[in-house]
């Protein structure tokens, strides 16, 4: 490592870094205005000049690679000169309006026109650039303000990969543009607002901070984003108890300083007027408990014009107290006519650690059942299911930021630029530097305009790439013989199982060709990298395999989970840094909601209900005489067992079954069938609308507690604002029905059995009974989160798992035997329905459809449909189209795509007019996991009109 002097101040530094960047490293400033740590080295703005001992002349100091013996000076009066009339030319192209414009206070050009006194230009003034663009809801563009420090063109290309944006023109003409200048909506640009974070001027601003108060007005508050399972640190700006704007939070583990769309506009959700403000009993219910004289009859909900409607129409407002009372006086009704078995509780990934916490245990500790599931159930209960008996762990292995030194990326079932865009961005920036990136799907995404292979396969035919894959491995000796022998188990059966999977046998049923197949398998052993010298010096290049729902939901998810381990541990791509086997969490606590214990079969830290020595020891803690012993329905399940009455209270916090769930329609009579059905969320969701009583709960913007990432992060959160109204924390109303069941139940507790001071008392009783938490408490949190296992207090946490020994001992080698989908294209049925996320939107829709920007972006339902098949059946763009299934039908509009292959169309859920999962199956389940079959369903395509058979 080389020696310099900056100075007079002797530092050593790596000689990959150049000078500018390290004596910012060592907290010497040197002026600048392109360079962006983060970014490309542009050397345009020149104001980073410094003077080199022994040498005449100025050169700019972010073009300088450290090297033994520099003698760098970065104040002189030469220095001072020069900068200040490179800051007169900025000037003299710029607005001097600094008395009106939205970013003074945090402008760079007027930090350094203050610093180096330039108050007006000695040139010639012009304003080349007068174009003033606000044709989004997202950001505006000013021209005047417009440095051409490039950082916005870096950005786009080099994180995001949208390349929405470039400098275009000559001399007075030069501007960042569009294609032809076109609106922003018409280029490839996804509305990240990166740019905005990254633009040292007013040239780009965001819409929602116009005249809403000066930079020094605005209180910051930082917390996480409760979107995707990302987990992004959001720093939010507050006036007057209203959000203006939003930006990542500088220099964090998780996303550095940027964000997707929804985590940097989707915020303006929280004070919709949909909002719950008051808790709400439906009126038979409300006349049932003297609370008015009239009886009721539904209202006919095709005849109102919106959910609110539903609500207003048939529910009255009542205060806490009288709703906490009904709620607990007719769960308890319930339990003693019909046994704890008779009550389900739906947890939510978008809560807390300590709201979940709280209402598994209110469920084994009050109710007396395991009937405790949640979304996970969903999405990625194949992930645990499989992981567990391949590794002895369901989660992602590594962090999200090796992934940016990974020399090879295998993504598969992830369309992760949309559904995780700031993992998308590490894929991005792993690209630029030279990885291999193979992705290995149904549709055509994003992030194969990236890759160095796309292997585009038929809808539930990938295991049979995978096997062929391996049987290349094991063939061509790409093995990791030593891993294989010394930290696993079952190998030689394994490896006889894949003596019949060849390329060619998994061309004939996928579609992907032999010479793909055999080049991914090559690549990915070796962690073979597209260009430049890998960072890592092992023996063989490290690979990283990513992959989502695409995988686990379907009726072989646990199978097809099993398999992608058996690959990660035949090439021994694990348990190292930048490798390992990483499913990507699709909802800001799903990965915490596993961990506390909101599964069927899983305490808190996932002690198995059955075990009986921990079932002891967890009823010691918890002060109760006995936990349940046997395992729980999950939510499928229970749907089933409420449509025949065996299941007659529910008890959903944060979830919508009626658009997350498989099969609706069936969904819906099991909802209709429920003596009790409890709704806590924060609007009226489709599922409240058949809700006996609706509590009105805060937003993860209005709350404290901890959320834990798709890394195993657990990070805290802050307050933001206010909840509108009389919305209560979660895990309060969860404590205050708690209490009130037991008193009607005739159960005596501790008097504060269920009181607790705040968050942190929780969370301290919460890590008390979870090991993996352990170690973990708020003050170590606050720095910037720690990844579980963290099992005491002076541990750091653990980046990668499995580093020296699985968690199960071994890992083990599964001989898997391939399945079809349960349900495949026939004659009267001919399509493959695959379904999704989409960038823009977020789950059942309740917080993305009611953000102004979002929403602006993304209106409507669609399906998308092959030009083959579009021409086929008479199609076009934005044509009505209905997509039916053996179990229902959906009005959407087409839109012709050649993302998905002839015989294939896509849907996503977000919408509750066009729902998807009214087409989906709910009787084809994942034998081990119980995760329904979301991916593949067969339908077929027809004219409005024609839903009726």
């Amino acid at each position: 490592m080389p020696k310099l002097i900056i100075d007079g101040k002797e530092i050593q530094v790596s000689s990959e870094v150049n000078v500018l960047q390290a004596a910012l490293e060592h907290n010497i400033h040197i002026p600048h205005l392109c360079y962006h740590p983060q970014l490309s080295i542009s050397g345009g703005c020149r104001l980073c000049l410094v003077e080199i001992e022994g040498k005449p002349g100025l050169f700019p100091a972010c073009g300088i690679q450290c090297s033994d013996g520099l003698i760098i000076r970065t104040q002189s009066e030469q220095l001072t000169a020069v900068r200040r009339e490179i800051i007169n030319l900025f000037v003299s192209e710029h607005p001097l309006d600094c008395v009106t414009c939205e970013k003074a206070g945090s402008c760079a050009l007027q930090k350094y026109a203050y610093e180096f006194g330039v108050s007006e230009t000695s040139f010639h003034k012009t304003i080349p650039r007068s174009l003033y663009q606000d044709d989004n809801p997202f950001f505006i563009r000013d021209h005047k303000y417009c440095i051409l420090c490039g950082r916005c063109v870096r950005v786009c290309e080099e994180i995001v990969g949208a390349n929405a944006i470039e400098i275009a023109g000559r001399g007075f003409q030069s501007h960042v543009a569009t294609p032809f200048d076109g609106p922003m909506i018409d280029s490839t640009c996804v509305f990240c607002g990166n740019c905005i974070q990254v633009c040292p001027t007013a040239a780009l601003m965001p819409v929602s901070r116009k005249g809403k108060g000066r930079e020094w007005e605005l209180t910051r508050v930082e917390t996480i984003c409760g979107y995707c399972g990302v987990g992004c640190r959001v720093e939010y700006a507050v006036r007057n108890g209203m959000i203006v704007y939003a930006q990542a939070t500088p220099n964090n583990p998780v996303n550095d300083e940027f964000l997707c769309t929804k985590g940097r506009f989707g915020w303006d959700f929280a004070t919709h007027p949909d909002r719950l403000t008051h808790p709400l009993i439906r009126r038979d219910v409300a006349y049932e408990f003297g609370l008015t004289a009239n009886p009721w009859k539904e209202q006919d909900k095709s005849q109102l014009a919106n959910r609110k409607d539903i609500i207003d129409q048939n529910y009255i407002s009542v205060d806490w107290d009288t709703a906490l009372d009904v709620v607990a006086k007719k769960l308890a009704m319930i339990v003693k006519e019909s046994g704890p078995e008779a009550v389900m509780g739906l947890a939510s990934a978008r809560c807390t650690n300590e709201d979940n916490y709280l209402f598994q245990k209110f469920i084994r500790v009050g109710i007396g059942t395991n009937n405790i599931d949640h979304c996970a159930r969903l999405c990625h209960s194949a992930s645990v299911s499989g992981l567990v008996q391949a590794l002895g762990s369901g989660v992602m292995t590594n962090s999200i930021q090796e992934i940016r030194d990974a020399d090879c990326i295998l993504i598969t079932g992830s369309n992760t630029s949309e559904a995780h865009p700031v993992i998308g961005y590490e894929v991005i920036r792993a690209v630029q530097r030279g990885a291999n990136l193979i992705i290995i799907d149904p549709r055509r995404i994003p992030l194969c305009e990236h890759a160095t292979l796309f292997l585009q396969v038929k809808p539930g035919t990938d295991i049979y790439v995978f096997l062929a894959i391996m049987h290349t491995i094991v063939r061509e000796g790409w093995v990791d013989e030593a891993f294989i022998a010394e930290r696993t188990e079952g190998y030689e059966e394994f490896r006889e199982s894949l003596q019949n999977y060849t390329p060619l046998h998994a061309s004939l049923i996928s579609g992907a060709p032999v010479e793909q197949i055999e080049e991914a398998a090559r690549i990915y052993a070796l962690g073979e990298r597209s260009r430049g010298k890998s960072i890592f010096s092992d023996g063989r290049g490290h690979s990283t395999l990513l992959y989502a729902m695409g995988i686990t939901q379907r009726s072989n998810g646990t199978d097809i989970v099993k398999t992608l381990a058996n690959l990660v541990m035949l090439c021994g791509q694990i348990g190292k840094p930048s490798t390992g086997i990483n499913p990507l969490r699709g909802q800001s606590n799903v990965q915490g909601a596993c961990d506390v214990g909101c599964l069927v079969n899983y305490f808190p830290g996932y002690a198995l209900v059955e075990d009986e020595k921990k079932r002891a020891a967890l009823a010691e803690a918890w002060g109760a005489e006995k936990l349940p012993d046997r395992v729980g329905l999950t939510v499928v399940e229970a749907m089933h067992a409420a449509a025949e009455g065996k299941v007659r209270a529910m008890y959903v916090m944060g979830e919508n079954p009626m658009i997350s769930d498989p099969n609706i329609n069936h969904v819906e009579q099991a909802l209709r069938r429920l003596d009790l059905l409890v709704v806590q969320d924060i609007f009226p969701s489709e599922t409240a609308q058949y809700a006996h009583v609706i509590l009105p709960a805060a937003s993860w913007l209005e709350k404290d507690g901890t959320f834990t990432n798709t890394e195993r992060r657990v990070q805290l959160l802050t307050p933001v604002i206010n909840s509108p109204g009389e919305a209560w924390l979660d895990w309060r109303i969860i404590c205050d029905i708690a209490a009130r069941f037991d008193k009607q139940m005739g159960i005596e507790r501790e008097p504060a059995y269920w009181v607790y001071p705040g968050t942190s008392a929780i969370f301290d009783e919460l890590a008390a009974v979870t090991p993996i938490y352990q170690g973990m408490s708020y003050e170590r949190l606050s720095r910037q989160g720690l990844q579980w296992p963290c099992p005491s207090k002076d541990h750091r946490g653990t980046p990668y798992l499995h580093a020296k020994n699985f968690t199960r001992g071994k890992g083990k080698f599964h001989a898997v035997i391939p399945r079809d989908p349960a349900e495949l294209p026939d004659a009267e049925y001919p399509l493959i329905l695959t379904t999704g996320r989409m960038l823009y939107h977020y789950h059942s829709g309740t917080m993305t459809r009611r953000s102004e920007p979002l929403h602006w972006r993304n209106p409507s339902s669609y399906v998308e449909i092959n030009p083959e098949d579009a021409a086929a059946m008479g199609l076009s763009d934005d044509m009505e189209v209905v997509v039916k299934s053996r179990r229902g039908a959906v009005d959407t509009r087409a839109r012709i795509s050649e993302s998905v292959p002839p015989g294939t169309v896509f849907m996503a859920f977000h919408w509750w007019e066009a729902p998807a999962n009214r087409l989906t199956q709910d009787d084809a389940l994942d034998p081990y996991a119980k995760i329904p079959e979301f991916k593949v369903c067969a339908v077929r395509l027809e004219n409005p009109g024609s839903k009726s058979d």
